[in-house]
């Protein structure tokens, strides 16, 4: 079925929205195109199943600059970050 992971960029553009559609429309879902969230990381854009909300009448997925999503059995979801706190700098 395809990667089930997609790193949503911050700073993301046309090119990055276009890959997003194209990673979606494999797994069943769509950007919703009337929400559009503007911010200093870049765009946020909302997800749903295609053809409408959620199962349980939710209204998708918002997805923020820099998350990663993952698709798994009929979902979308943000990925878990990594548990390793990152490097402060060499001592």
């Amino acid at each position: 079925m395809g990667n089930t992971t997609f790193e949503w960029p911050r700073g993301a553009e046309a090119r990055d929205t276009e890959a997003l559609e194209l990673w979606l429309a494999v797994h069943g879902w769509e950007v919703d195109p009337t929400v559009f969230m503007a911010g200093g990381l870049g765009p946020a854009v909302q997800v749903q199943p295609i053809g409408g909300a959620c199962q349980d009448g939710e209204p998708g997925l918002l997805i923020l600059p820099g998350e990663t999503v993952e698709y798994a059995r009929d979902r979308i979801r943000i990925a878990p970050r990594s548990t390793v706190p990152a490097a402060c700098g060499a001592s």
